[in-house]
């Protein structure tokens, strides 16, 4: 830049795929709610600075106050990595919808809202997110991710009456998806909704 050499520290990560559900049996929005490390260690960080200045494995088992684990617990749209080569986004988007949530869902039912880079400081892969709608009858199981991969997630409704207060509260920590997605929603899907 300007002659001066620069160095970066990247990550490479797989794209992904992130998923609007909008239950109209129900008017809500269906997001997950999951345990996030990353986010554990940055409130961790905030509330104790000292752990981090002498950076080694023994000090993080002895933290004396340690925080609860509900500090790492994100809202997030129904997600998941693109890691399955033979399949297309919407077939990867349809088996996370089924995955996390529960909603047997065709792929005729998804509509591609756009795609855009995430964690551009750190990663800049690629995210589509889809928008789907669902109904109490193709919900097919509980939900709550592949255990055996680590996952455990809870699934949320959001009423929609209640949705732009949600996304600008920020006691409830969510991702710039969520809220993005219920302003689209907001401008694209809701003037068009019968009046109730």
């Amino acid at each position: 830049q300007n002659g001066t050499k620069k160095f970066w520290d990247f990550m490479r990560t797989h794209d992904s795929v992130s998923i609007l559900i909008f239950n109209t049996s129900r008017q809500c929005f269906v997001v997950v709610k999951q345990f996030r490390p990353a986010v554990y260690m940055c409130e961790v960080e905030r509330h104790h600075p000292q752990l981090f200045q002498n950076l080694d494995k023994e000090c993080f088992s002895r933290i004396e106050d340690p925080l609860p684990a509900a500090v790492g617990v994100t809202y997030e749209l129904c997600a998941g990595i693109v890691d399955k080569p033979g399949l297309s986004l919407e077939e990867i988007a349809c088996e996370e919808i089924l995955e996390e949530c529960g909603y047997r869902v065709p792929i005729a039912n998804l509509k591609k809202i756009t795609s855009y880079r995430s964690g551009v400081g750190v990663s800049g892969s690629r995210q589509t997110l889809f928008y789907a709608e669902v109904t109490d009858e193709m919900k097919t199981s509980g939900g709550g991710g592949q255990p055996e991969e680590g996952e455990l997630i809870e699934v949320v409704e959001v009423p929609l009456e209640d949705s732009m207060k949600f996304a600008y509260d920020e006691t409830l920590p969510k991702t710039m998806g969520v809220i993005f997605s219920f302003m689209w929603f907001q401008s694209n899907i809701a003037p068009k909704l019968p009046k109730q």
